[in-house]
């Protein structure tokens, strides 16, 4: 009867984590599947030895699994280091960097594509990119309620996305506004912070180019690149 109760309860236990990793961004979930499936592998080891049903062997690999466990945050760091190489490897490749209170948004030199993470709400974490349309809207609704500035932001990116309107009856997309710092206007621009002028002017006129209304341009996006250079070039 304990067996059966400790088996139960361990059961439970990965019942709920399970539940709970579903629930997570999907660019994160397989990451937590795997650290789940290690510390299961841990228990059961554990346990079979406890109970004289496994070779000394079983406790080598329990060690092993214990370490694995433990470099396992090292491992799940490393590995978008490695997928992000090839991008960091293109020259070419640069990205601008808006954010506002719910939302980070990239736009990609070379190609003019929109993406981006949610930093606040119900969809904390989630990439845009991982979410469908009825999960965008309700984060458009979010932003309606919390930040009317990330509401323009993510029309842009609903209109590059879905080619259409971001929303039906949803206001034309404001200019730019609130202070910036140099800081932010550099990552606007995508530039490192002893970028000169001709490097200023030149990353702008190209993303203008990019955010041309063709190639789904975002006319907040582009108050917000005219602010940075604005700021950079002032005397």
């Amino acid at each position: 009867m304990p067996r059966l109760i400790l088996l139960l309860a361990i059961g439970a236990v990965v019942y709920i984590l399970l539940r709970r990793v579903a629930t997570m961004p999907p660019h994160r979930r397989r990451g937590e599947y795997f650290k789940l499936g290690v510390g299961v592998a841990v228990v059961v080891v554990i346990l079979l030895t406890l109970a004289g049903k496994m070779h000394w062997v079983g406790a080598a690999i329990t060690g092993l699994l214990v370490a694995a466990r433990q470099s396992l945050p090292i491992l799940i760091r490393l590995f978008p280091m490695l997928s992000s190489l090839k991008s960091q490897t293109t020259a070419s490749s640069q990205h601008s960097t808006v954010t506002t209170r719910v939302l980070r948004m990239h736009l990609d030199h070379e190609s003019g594509a929109l993406s981006g993470e949610v930093l606040e709400g119900p969809q904390k974490d989630w990439l845009l990119d991982e979410m469908d349309r009825e999960q965008l809207d309700s984060l458009r609704q979010y932003c309606e309620n919390n930040d009317p500035e990330s509401v323009q932001l993510l029309n842009g990116y609903l209109e590059q996305r879905f080619q259409d309107a971001a929303q039906e009856g949803s206001a034309k997309e404001q200019t730019a506004s609130g202070d910036m710092s140099r800081k932010e206007a550099f990552e606007v621009l995508g530039l490192d912070d002893d970028a000169d002028e001709t490097a200023i002017v030149d990353a702008h006129r190209k993303l203008m180019q990019k955010l041309h209304p063709d190639r789904g341009g975002s006319d907040y996006l582009a108050a917000k690149i005219n602010q940075a250079k604005d700021l950079l070039t002032k005397s």
